[in-house]
């Protein structure tokens, strides 16, 4: 199947899986191997991809990221859109960009370092609306997809807000994914159940080697991101590879992990 950018205007019905992806590259990173396995009525969902408004001061959390990054302020945009049309293509899905703002550029005061970046989210903050907004046209106008919203593991206030719209929605519509690569960390999963309060249930999704590659060749498309989230290319195809052996257990082979309500 090609690859496809299309809008939100555009017919949502044919869809039987939207996946909720908060940055560039979070739905390859958590479920790129359920997406290789049936793109054909699949979307993807990149909520913060507008770039910063003109005359942004970019903080210290925004300048941080762009040097480990390796991107002028410029460029990051441009550089990451182009990124994850290769990862998409590689996936063969359809896909949307949402055009909102990432939480570095969306409110540089409230989100200006490392602490505050990973948090709930501040009180005058847009995006819970934003997201409440986007859930409620997809519940709508995608009446037959099951629709995939993080977690919230590592506490990224981005994928916190839109953990927390996805709750409040029918519970037979939703289902949750491990944040990767925050999900990669011992026990950080638990603990994030732990602090929810509201029984999840998993469900393994199990992987064929054809779809563990194509997960890896699509995350690997995002090179901008490789050194500061793995260390390197080799680094995160051992880390995936490692982490979905793992989840399937005495299964064999591997798995995705998604979790659902009881």
């Amino acid at each position: 199947m090609t690859a496809r950018l299309i809008d939100l205007d555009a017919d949502l019905t044919r869809y039987a899986r939207v996946y909720l992806s908060p940055h560039l590259d979070d739905a390859a990173l958590s479920c790129g191997g359920a997406i290789a396995l049936a793109p054909e009525r699949t979307l993807v969902i990149t909520l913060c991809t507008a770039p910063p408004p003109p005359g942004t001061v970019f903080n210290a959390v925004a300048v941080e990221f762009h040097a480990e990054w390796g991107l002028a302020p410029d460029e990051v945009l441009r550089v990451r859109l182009a990124e994850d049309a290769d990862a998409m293509a590689l996936l063969g899905v359809d896909y949307v960009y949402a055009g909102w703002l990432d939480a570095i550029y969306r409110m540089p005061e409230a989100y200006c370092s490392r602490a505050t970046l990973y948090r709930s989210p501040a009180p005058d903050d847009p995006l819970p609306r934003q997201a409440r907004d986007l859930l409620t046209v997809l519940i709508e106008r995608a009446p037959d997809a099951t629709i995939y919203a993080p977690l919230g593991v590592g506490q990224h206030v981005d994928h916190l807000v839109v953990f927390e719209a996805a709750l409040a929605c029918p519970s037979d519509r939703i289902a949750f994914y491990d944040d990767i690569n925050y999900a990669l960390a011992p026990g950080a999963v638990e603990r994030r159940l732990a602090e929810i309060g509201t029984t999840l249930v998993a469900e393994l999704v199990p992987l064929d080697t054809s779809a563990l590659r194509a997960k890896i060749a699509a995350i690997a498309a995002y090179r901008s991101q490789m050194a500061a989230l793995f260390g390197g290319t080799t680094a995160m195809e051992a880390a995936i590879t490692a982490y979905h052996a793992a989840l399937a257990q005495d299964r064999g082979g591997y798995a995705e992990r998604i979790w659902r309500h009881t």
